[in-house]
């Protein structure tokens, strides 16, 4: 008898890398993009220098006249409260609602409490998707590097944070299985094609751009620290309840959309879903050509049993007290880097 041919069950991993490293390229070209844009910015703001500087009045009285405006007219009960600054160091962020939430989120905390100056290009709602794929995001980027290097100041580290919003919300019933199909309530098929094929090929290209413009600037890259997200509790609640039209909830509507109905069953399945989110950027951010990305693991942070509500404000974001625990995560792996 003929020996039947065994049919491959697992994605090929030399598949993967192929994808992974189109991803890379794709970022690496996102960048040079980005990069001669910006130089062109560059001679064009040079030209209007020059032609400053040629006319009759001259550059440096355009440059006097910027000094009196901002010290000469500057009260002294402003300079008392607004002159002097110690800091710690200046980052670079990229992000979500984690990095721009009203009130309070890291980067807040990060200045407020832990003395970094923060530059931001991060936006509420963002998917990592969009990030990968809009060059915008990454010419902000380029931008605020510029300004600071023309101060000479040299980033710590670029922060990362995304991919709530791409398994969230309206695309987050997708990834569940309906509760009487039998099946497990995660649907392994999709679960796999949007976190270990779509957002991990996404941040591969994020982080790829971002070193090559830093590396394009500076000669090195600069220092990346990428997180996962803590477990939710998918209870219903919204930004500030949610009420009318303000955002959320992100979670419950797709679970009950589908069925399931338990509270502790369906929390267990979102700690599932934040365990593979985890696995993917772990995976990504230790791959060779990234070095200098740092994952930084927030799982066990924050409480996801009956006393969550004392650190989480809903179902995606933390309360005061939440963000501050996960702050001084960053502020520790931040003096580690």
């Amino acid at each position: 008898m003929a020996t039947k041919k065994k049919i491959a069950t697992k994605r090929d991993p030399a598949r993967t890398d192929v994808n992974l490293r189109a991803a890379m390229a794709g970022g690496q070209s996102a960048a040079e993009e980005v990069i001669e844009f910006r130089m062109k910015q560059r001679r064009k703001r040079a030209a209007i220098e020059k032609k400053l500087a040629a006319s009759p009045r001259g550059l440096d009285a355009h440059a006097r006249v910027r000094v009196l405006d901002t010290a000469a007219f500057m009260p002294e009960t402003s300079r008392a409260l607004f002159g002097a600054r110690t800091s710690v160091g200046v980052l670079i962020a990229e992000g979500d609602s984690w990095f721009d939430y009203p009130m309070q989120d890291v980067l807040r905390l990060l200045e407020d409490k832990y003395l970094f100056d923060v530059e931001s290009v991060a936006h509420m709602g963002d998917c990592v998707e969009d990030m990968a794929h809009s060059k915008g995001q990454f010419e902000e980027f380029a931008r605020r590097l510029e300004k600071l290097l023309g101060q000479t100041k040299v980033p710590r580290a670029i922060l990362l944070s995304g991919g709530g919003n791409d398994i969230a919300g309206d695309e987050f019933a997708i990834l569940l299985n309906h509760a009487t199909s039998k099946l497990p309530p995660l649907n392994e098929d999709i679960l796999r094609g949007v976190i270990d094929v779509r957002l991990k090929q996404a941040y591969a290209s994020i982080l790829s751009s971002l070193t090559v413009i830093a590396r394009s600037y500076l000669g090195r890259p600069i220092p990346i620290i990428t997180h996962g997200y803590d477990y939710p509790v998918p209870d219903g609640r919204g930004f500030a309840g949610g009420w009318w039209k303000l955002p959320g909830p992100w979670l419950k509507p797709a679970f009950q959309k589908k069925g399931h109905d338990d509270l502790t069953k369906n929390t267990q399945v979102i700690v599932q879903l934040i365990d593979r989110f985890n696995a993917m950027l772990r995976a990504v951010s230790a791959l060779p050509e990234f070095a200098h990305v740092h994952y930084l693991d927030l799982r066990g942070t924050l409480n996801h049993d009956g006393t969550y509500k004392k650190h989480w404000a809903n179902e995606l974001h933390p309360n005061a007290t939440g963000f501050d625990l996960v702050t001084k995560k960053f502020a520790d792996a931040l003096n580690k880097v």
